[in-house]
């Protein structure tokens, strides 16, 4: 059991460290345009210098929507990381883990809407660029977000253990 225990709490920081990055490096579409590769993110378009994001007035709110979505994803895993750390040391057995599930599952919810606005709204939009392709921050954010699925699933697994 304790080592179940260490490798669910290795693969929750895991998984925040990646949020982290996804949300803050801005490489989820990457071009190639006329001045080289370009990359772009929630936050900045980067090409050999890095400005603010460029969007038309009908999808700043969507961008909105996901920079807030990604955020919040970061901040329940953070606290699922802290009850987790909580309840393994102050609750008994049976009731253990029942919350840590719960905010992980929130934390799913906040990815899921979050990559599924930026994939519905900004995919193959990058501009002045002629062929665009997914960056390694929008993979990463799918990766959390099968992470923090599993997380959240054995947290209530293991809340009867």
């Amino acid at each position: 059991m304790l080592v179940l225990l260490a490798g669910i709490f290795v693969v929750h920081i895991a998984t925040v460290i990646m949020l982290f990055v996804s949300t803050i490096a801005n490489v989820w579409m990457v071009g190639t345009s006329n001045l080289g590769t370009a990359s772009s993110g929630l936050w900045l378009l980067c090409n050999k210098t890095c400005e603010q994001l460029p969007v038309n007035s009908r999808d700043e709110a969507s961008l909105k929507a996901v920079q807030a979505f990604m955020i919040l994803s970061i901040i329940f895993s953070v606290i699922a990381l802290v009850m987790f750390i909580v309840q393994l040391f102050t609750l008994e057995k049976g009731k253990r883990f029942y919350i840590t599930g719960a905010i992980m599952l929130v934390c799913w919810l906040c990815i899921l809407i979050g990559v599924s606005i930026y994939t519905a709204r900004f995919t193959g939009k990058m501009p002045e660029s002629t062929s665009s392709h997914h960056g390694y921050c929008f993979i990463l954010a799918w990766i959390c977000f099968c992470f923090s699925f599993i997380i959240s699933i054995l947290y209530l697994v293991l809340r009867k253990k």
